[in-house]
């Protein structure tokens, strides 16, 4: 038996199950795998392109024409510019003697030398392109992985609320349980008022159940869409707890602000913008001055059926060779349609730098609004913190009153309410400061790190 083959072929082994994803695996692929990522990086190497057009703007554009056509009459003399030396050279007859075909190329370029600053401004302007598309990029990425850690921590609120809810059912049966058999032993205790609300409140847990499946489940659709996870393929994410074990500080909103500003890349691209757009004034503001370059041609003709001419003095449009190179300016004198594009191109720059000023302020605005939902959202997750841990004191208490028969059910129910509603809400408040933490990081445009 050959080495290697270790069973038969219908015994090949399953294929080994993708690892979980984590928070930062998550938000890696977001950032490098979705769509608009890729849209944003095609648009990245336009702007790379369209900057490699300005830098070689310079190149002189060298236009060439080649043609063959026939058939063409004869045309015979001495070569010299003479008069023609076959009958059917004479024009005015239907004798066009012994036709033939002719051949030609002709071509022309233009080198500028002297431009008075225009292509220097072209490439200045260009090399803004692929800064201000790795922006728009950066903030696509920024953008995904936001959404890409929204998806994560959705994700953990609803499996920490199943688990919850697990917890609470549990009790609950406990207690249900317990009454249906204080009802059989007559018991004064318990009424079936007591079984009611125990089976309506088990309902409403029912409920809550649902919700969260619907919840985990929507929340894994988008974490495989965001990182591009085949439809055919399992998604699968680590579990984490919401709760943080240290508290971790926020960082001052002036801090906040001072980080957004040096980092947004809003405001890169829009300062890229602006600097292109100022280029481009200068180039309106120089495009009266003519562009002055050296410039070269050349033609060829060679005709079968004519004889070629070999003086100067004599006219050949069938075997012409000529060509030549020389200093040439060029330049248009339609001032007014100079004026209008040069007002255009200031007006466009002005707009920009008006925009600059309500993105900054449109910028301090978000970071101001995300940094205080964050600091809101600790105290909220502090407080839910404390009442989730009394109220599952409440319950124990409630549970071993009822269990020994000191206690009645309502006290047992509001017990089973209050943790209820105490843990969903410390579910929630913790989710609210890891997505809190994500989208501060998002609108100052760099991450946080711990202790600032």
């Amino acid at each position: 038996m050959k080495e290697g083959v270790t069973g038969a072929p219908d015994s090949e082994e399953k294929p080994a199950r993708r690892a979980p994803l984590t928070l930062a695996q998550l938000v890696a692929r977001a950032r490098e795998a979705d769509s608009r990522v890729e849209e944003a990086t095609a648009e990245l190497r336009k702007f790379q392109a369209l900057y490699q057009q300005a830098r070689w703007a310079w190149f002189p554009k060298i236009e060439i024409t080649v043609g063959a056509g026939g058939p063409t009459p004869e045309a015979r003399n001495d070569g010299l510019g003479g008069p023609p030396t076959t009958e059917a050279t004479y024009k005015g007859d239907l004798n066009f003697g012994r036709v033939g075909v002719t051949m030609f190329s002709t071509g022309n370029a233009v080198l500028p030398l002297y431009t008075f600053g225009k292509l220097t401004a072209l490439e200045k302007a260009g090399a803004q392109g692929p800064v201000l598309g790795a922006a728009l990029r950066e903030r696509t990425r920024n953008e995904v992985g936001f959404q890409a850690a929204q998806a994560y921590f959705g994700y953990q609120l609803a499996r920490n609320g199943l688990q919850q809810i697990e917890e609470v059912s549990k009790r609950l049966e406990d207690a249900g349980q317990r009454i249906e058999r204080l009802l059989k032993e007559d018991s004064a205790q318990v009424s079936a008022v007591d079984s009611y609300k125990v089976r309506f409140f088990r309902q409403i847990v029912e409920a809550r159940r649902a919700e969260a499946l619907q919840g985990r489940q929507f929340a894994l659709a988008a974490i495989g869409l965001l990182a591009n996870v085949g439809p055919e393929d399992a998604v699968t994410v680590v579990e984490e707890d919401l709760e943080l074990e240290e508290d971790v500080p926020v960082p001052s909103l002036e801090q906040a602000l001072v980080r957004a500003e040096q980092s947004r890349p809003e405001l890169t691209a829009v300062a890229a913008g602006i600097a292109a757009r100022e280029q481009e004034v200068f180039i309106r503001e120089r495009s009266y001055y003519p562009d002055l370059g050296l410039a070269g041609f050349y033609d060829v003709r060679f005709t079968t059926s004519a004889t070629r001419q070999r003086t100067p003095f004599a006219f050949d449009p069938y075997n012409d060779r000529t060509g030549g190179v020389g200093l040439v300016m060029r330049g248009t004198f339609d001032i007014p349609i100079k004026d209008a594009q040069l007002e255009q191109a200031r007006a466009e720059l002005d707009k920009l730098r008006a925009q600059e000023k309500q993105i900054r302020a449109g910028i301090r605005l978000e970071v101001s609004k995300v940094h205080g939902e964050l600091v809101a959202a600790w105290s909220r997750a502090r407080a839910f913190g404390e009442a989730e841990r009394s109220a599952r004191r409440w319950v124990t208490a409630a549970f071993t009153a009822f269990d020994l028969g000191t206690g009645d059910t309502r006290d047992l129910v509001d017990a089973f309410t209050a943790y209820a509603q105490a843990s969903g809400d410390k579910g929630k408040s913790w989710h609210d400061v890891r997505v809190g933490m994500a989208a501060l990081a998002r609108v100052t445009g760099a991450p946080l790190a711990p202790g600032e």
